[in-house]
């Protein structure tokens, strides 16, 4: 999951491209120092290397660098170097055109950057930004992470906005009439900047204000069992449902099942799930930040200032009388021609070859 984005990006990329993926990740479950996967999985060869777990934190970070250099030493020399998220595996790029010669660009997925956000003390700072003026080229997924980057300091001649991909092959519409409109959430159950408890308190507004629904709360992470609990507040637990992670078709279709999906995040870089949705022909329910208001309008959606349960709960009870009032096909059709798999992957081998020429 944690490199979910990175594999969308690749794949699309792959389709005009001969792309590797490198994967660097801690893990309590190796026996020894490195363990080391190499597949290739949708056209797209993936090195996944995993390096034991150390309580000091000099020698996970010598960890780190000594797996991606042990990935890098399974392939042939690049001609381009694409680094997701900074700012380790920039000084790695960094390094390989210093010492090969080889070209490198930066996207960027973080949210550390927005207002409100902790970006590092001064030392990291400096490196981040001798990576970003180093690159070719710096690619964000949305104008205001570009705006916040630039803000920081961090320059560079050539920003391009490249947006997260959706796989509309997998998210589409499905035929459904539910008999209780159906409200769906997704997130990775962080309740700081998702906000979950946030979204319980407003469907608890709903539910004294006796209106009906069903919500579906999918996915898991650190403050899973937290979050299940403090629903328990609700008085009719039958309204609300867990599934726990879902992934790929069986996310899709309890997704396009649903009659719209709510976002009650503090802060969001995109929103990819938002994306899904759309996809899928939803309607959506968003707190207006981070770079949610650059694809959700009165087309697709509402969106309510974040933290404000009472906003949040008067906006899903306006969708929940009008979801069926918005046009599924039009939200479905900006999704094929700005986040496929086809037009992200044009976007960045323009990007490619323009920089290696």
């Amino acid at each position: 999951m944690l490199g979910l984005f990175v594999q969308r990006h690749a794949e699309a990329a792959a389709l005009y491209n001969d792309i590797s993926v490198i994967y660097v990740h801690p893990s309590d479950d190796v026996s020894q120092n490195f363990s080391i996967d190499d597949e290739t999985i949708n056209n797209v060869r993936t090195i996944r290397v995993y390096y034991k777990k150390s309580k000091s934190k000099l020698l996970s970070l010598v960890r780190f660098f000594k797996a991606n250099k042990l990935a890098l030493r399974r392939l042939p020399r690049p001609d381009l170097i694409h680094v997701h998220v900074l700012t380790r595996l920039g000084l790695i790029a960094w390094w390989q055109k210093l010492v090969h010669g080889t070209p490198y660009i930066i996207t960027e997925h973080w949210s550390r950057y927005l207002p409100g956000n902790y970006f590092g003390g001064f030392f990291k700072k400096h490196l981040t930004k001798l990576v970003v003026k180093n690159a070719t080229a710096v690619t964000t997924v949305t104008g205001i992470l570009a705006k916040a980057m630039q803000a920081h300091g961090l320059l560079n001649k050539n920003y391009m906005i490249v947006p997260n991909v959706v796989d509309i092959n997998v998210f589409k519409p499905v035929p459904h009439t539910n008999s209780i409109p159906k409200i769906i959430h997704i997130s990775c159950f962080e309740n700081q900047s998702k906000n979950i408890t946030g979204l319980i308190d407003a469907l608890q507004i709903l539910e004294c204000r006796n209106v009906d629904f069903q919500c579906v709360f999918i996915g898991d992470g650190m403050d899973f069992k937290m979050i299940k609990d403090y629903s328990q507040k609700l008085k009719f637990q039958d309204r609300i449902r867990f599934t726990g992670v879902l992934e790929g078709h069986a996310v899709a279709d309890e997704l396009a099942s649903g009659d719209f999906l709510v976002l009650s995040s503090n802060y969001e870089t995109q929103g990819v799930v938002l994306l899904e949705a759309f996809a899928c022909g939803l309607p959506v329910v968003s707190t207006g930040v981070g770079g949610i208001p650059e694809i959700v309008n009165s087309t697709n959606g509402i969106l309510v200032p974040p933290r404000n349960p009472e906003k949040l709960a008067d906006a899903m009870q306006t969708m929940l009388q009008t979801f069926r009032d918005y046009d599924a096909e039009a939200i479905r059709e900006v999704i094929i021609k700005k986040f496929s798999n086809e037009s992200v992957g044009k976007l960045l081998n323009n990007i490619y070859t323009t920089h290696l020429l």
